[in-house]
Order: structure tokens, then C-alpha cells, then sequence
């Protein structure tokens, strides 16, 4: 080991790796784009793509399939980091396919299971043959399965048997036409990991990851906020309560916890103390059924 490498913190190596991906994607693939919603795994993704390409501009534009049930706050702090940066936003909007017929709402009010079709249309329309996601391989056992190039067939369909081995490094981005490739530039990353790195970046992140005062109400064990949704339904009383949000989606499924956490330091407390995982512990979505997440993924879904 070199004086060099044995100098490099853990973290060093993560953002390292997350560089080499980005920069990889850039030279082998036509029309990259990267998924960003304003949730802090796409702002760290965001970060470490500036950062591989300063000073020159980002090589790729940015996309977002936003449900109409997300946070307002997440939503003004996603237009505010596209205007500072000078990015390109392409938005895909769920509201859009339920108002001409082409998605139907369903009865518990939850959108997150309807973004895989403007997804895939926005993919294909775009003609993006990558796509940067923010999945981890600590976050729920399907996304364990991911490589970090992982190869989508023409319908935008996800077959675990056709995952490519990734020995020392080395990504295989080959694809027939009509097909694309998910890339996971965070996929050896650990909610703590995101954490640590964002403290030691002075990352600024939207509000609702830190501690604040919020109209929330009781489903199923989780805080849930009210909103055109849907929720609450008669005998959930909404309560003030001291919350933060461990992860951020769709409204009318994504969860606060309780919390006193108002700050980096004390949230990176609370997660290193934490038996929880975050999708575990505040995404609806992921109750549904065992294989819930893989069930999307095969359909298209990230």
C-alpha cells in the first residue's frame, strides 16, 4: 500500500469510486441523464457529478418524475440548486398521464407505484441511454441485487439474470438499441456513508431532513402528512409533532419519524443509533408486499 492510498479515508474511497462512475458513463454512453428529485441521495449524486466534471459544466441534463404529491419544500429547494447550477430539468409528471387517461389513481391515495410509465416514456422521448439513480445496496433487499450498471431491455424491464459481473471495476455498458442502462454511482454507499459525506461537504440539503414542528397524523405506525392525497381518513386526528423525514417521496407515502435531530451532527447521531432502515422504517410503498420493490423494478421502476 502506497503512503497515498493509506491516507485515503473510507469516504475518500466512496466519493473516488462515485467520480470514476460518473466520468465512465460520460466517455461510454451517448445521452446520459441523472434522476434528481431534491432528495438527499440525488443531491450527493449531484455533488460528486459537478465535482468529477469541474470546472466544466455538467455534460448531462437532469430529470425528475415528479408525482404531484411531493413536498413543497423538496420542490423549491430542487428548482433553486437547477437555477444556481444553471442545470437542465426535464420534468415527467404523473398529474399529466392521470389527466388524459393514461394512469388511473389508486383508492390509497399513493402515486410512487404510478412513476414507472412517465419514467420510462421520459427514457425513451429523451433518448437518455444511461440513467444516474440514488439506489443503495444497503436500502432494501431487491436493490441488493443491483449492479452498478444495471442493463434495462427495450421495455424498460429489469431481469436480475441478466445482471453483468463487475470484477475489479469494470463496468460493461454495452446495449442493443432501443435498450438502456441504470447506473448506481452510490451502490456500496450506507445511509451513514450519505451522511458523513454530506457533513464533511457542507452540503445543504431542503428542511424536512432536519428537525422541525409539522401537522402529521398516525397510519399503520407511521407520521404521515396531511394533503390533497387523501390523508387523513376519519378517526386519524391530526397532531403537532417535532418530526424529521429519513427519506423523501410521494407524500401520501413516505413517513416522518420523531425527532430532535436539527442539525448534520445530531442526525448522524441518531442514524448510527438507529435499527432501522430508512425505506424500513418511513416508505409505505415498500409494505405493500415482500417483493414490492422487486415487483417495480422488473416493471421498470428503480
Amino acid at each position: 500500500m502506497t503512503a497515498v492510498a493509506a491516507r485515503l479515508t473510507h469516504t475518500d474511497v466512496l466519493e473516488s469510486e462515485a467520480v470514476y462512475i460518473f466520468r465512465e458513463v460520460a466517455g461510454e454512453f451517448e445521452k446520459p441523464v441523472l434522476l434528481f428529485s431534491g432528495g438527499k441521495d440525488s443531491v450527493v449524486m449531484l455533488h460528486l457529478a459537478l465535482k468529477a466534471f469541474a470546472p466544466a459544466p455538467l455534460p448531462f441534463s437532469l430529470l425528475h418524475v415528479d408525482t404531484g404529491h411531493n413536498f413543497p419544500e423538496v420542490l423549491a429547494y430542487r428548482d433553486r440548486v437547477v437555477a444556481t447550477h444553471g442545470l437542465t430539468l426535464h420534468v415527467a409528471s404523473v398529474q399529466d398521464y392521470i389527466d388524459r387517461g393514461a394512469l388511473r389513481e389508486r383508492p390509497d391515495g399513493t402515486r410512487n407505484p404510478l412513476q414507472t410509465l412517465p419514467l420510462l416514456e421520459a427514457i425513451g422521448g429523451g433518448g437518455f441511454d444511461a440513467v444516474f439513480g440514488g439506489g443503495r445496496r444497503d436500502e432494501e433487499k431487491a436493490r441488493a441485487k443491483e449492479r452498478v450498471f444495471s442493463l434495462r431491455d427495450e421495455f424498460g424491464t429489469w431481469d436480475p439474470r441478466r445482471q453483468r459481473p463487475e470484477l475489479w471495476q469494470l463496468y460493461n455498458g454495452r446495449h442493443l438499441p432501443g435498450e438502456h442502462v441504470r447506473v448506481f454511482p452510490l451502490s456500496n454507499w450506507t445511509e451513514l456513508d450519505v451522511w458523513q459525506y454530506i457533513a464533511r461537504e457542507a452540503i445543504e440539503l431542503p428542511s424536512i431532513y432536519f428537525a422541525h414542528e409539522r401537522e402529521v397524523f398516525l397510519r399503520s405506525g407511521m407520521w404521515l402528512a396531511p394533503g390533497d392525497w387523501g390523508g387523513p381518513r376519519d378517526g386519524e386526528p391530526v397532531e403537532k409533532r417535532r418530526v424529521r423525514y429519513r427519506t423523501v417521496g410521494d407524500m401520501s407515502c413516505t413517513g416522518a419519524v420523531l425527532s430532535e435531530a436539527s442539525d448534520v451532527v445530531e442526525v448522524i447521531a441518531e442514524i448510527t443509533a438507529s435499527r432501522l432502515t430508512e425505506r424500513g422504517a418511513t416508505r409505505a410503498d415498500d409494505r405493500l408486499s415482500e417483493a414490492a420493490m422487486e415487483d417495480r423494478k422488473r416493471e421498470g421502476y428503480f
